[in-house]
């Protein structure tokens, strides 16, 4: 009994080295199952709140892994959308022009102006005729310059008022406008600003995957050089292989492939070559092949179908390419 099952698993051995259905010749490598692994970490600095998944746990695209706390940044925001508010406002204001109350103001400001010369005037030239017919006796000469001083006051005053009642009626500069108009975009900058930090601290997967470690606990301090899980990507799938040069030329990208795992010895996963390195290398030694370790070969990824998620990380494969495949070619 024990020669029939030796001699049974040498012919399956033989019949995988020799291409299986049909006699179809191949090449046997020897590798190791690989999967690609997103990093993921908060982009802000805050105490976590929530990890929602565990190790092992499969996850979709868009799928919420982790939380921080947000209850400060929901304060600031509040402030900052009342500034927002503030500014729109005064930029409304502005834009709107000068009110009807504050042109009849300017005006009326006006009016008091020039009445206030027309009396200093009239008593300035009462002084000036009194002095005339007194030849000089009646009227002080201190009382005629303090007229002519309040005169000159009153003039000045006039213009002022006549300048502000133009620029009430002429409306805000085009200058004011422009400013407000950059105070208001630059606290809807922060604001937006703040809506993605907000964003942010929703950890979320960015594609299918499963969660190979969880790094960080709720309460933890997050940061973006602490990751909070390691994801595996489910798909695709690939064995990390290598070709010595003889066997070089028979392989090709597209080049149909049959994948054994020891954890499945009967069962071939479907593949096909999805890369081959353009410099060969010395074979690491985690690589068992027939040749002596020291021999330059080429490295090759086998894109393996796996619908059935069986395939792990570091798991030993068993390629064998189909060099004679003419679909490939």
């Amino acid at each position: 009994m024990l020669i029939l099952v030796i001699a049974a698993i040498g012919g399956t051995l033989y019949w995988r080295s020799a291409g299986g259905e049909g006699g179809r010749q191949g090449i046997v490598l020897y590798g190791n199952v690989d999967l690609r692994q997103v990093a993921l970490a908060f982009s802000s600095v805050e105490r976590v709140a929530e990890m929602r998944v565990e190790e092992g746990d499969r996850v979709s695209a868009g799928q919420v892994l982790a939380t921080l706390d947000t209850d400060l940044l929901q304060l600031r925001i509040a402030q900052v959308e009342a500034q927002v508010r503030v500014q729109q406002e005064a930029l409304n204001r502005l834009r709107s022009g000068s009110r009807p109350q504050e042109i009849a103001q300017a005006q009326a400001q006006t009016a008091v102006a020039e009445a206030e010369r027309t009396q200093a005037r009239q008593q300035l030239e009462r002084l000036q005729g009194i002095q005339r017919d007194s030849d000089g006796k009646a009227v002080a000469e201190a009382d005629i310059e303090a007229a002519e001083a309040r005169v000159a006051v009153l003039e000045a005053t006039v213009r002022r008022a006549r300048e502000a009642q133009s620029l009430v009626m002429a409306g805000p500069a085009v200058e004011d406008i422009a400013r407000a108009q950059a105070q208001l975009e630059a606290a809807q900058a922060e604001h937006a600003v703040l809506q993605q930090q907000l964003s942010n601290a929703a950890l979320t997967a960015p594609m299918e995957a499963v969660v190979r470690s969880r790094l960080l606990e709720p309460g933890d301090m997050a940061s973006p050089q602490r990751p909070a899980y390691t994801l595996a990507i489910v798909e695709p799938k690939w064995v990390r292989a290598y070709v010595s040069e003889t066997d070089l030329g028979r392989v090709r990208e597209g080049l149909s492939a049959r994948v054994y795992i020891d954890s499945f010895p009967d069962e071939a996963f479907s593949a096909r070559v999805g890369y081959i390195a353009s410099v060969a290398e010395f074979t690491p030694r985690a690589v068992q092949t027939e040749d002596l370790r020291s021999s330059l070969v080429y490295e090759i990824r086998v894109r393996v179908e796996d619908p059935d998620n069986r395939l792990r990380l570091g798991m030993p494969a068993t390629v064998n390419l189909d060099t004679d495949d003419n679909g490939a070619r």
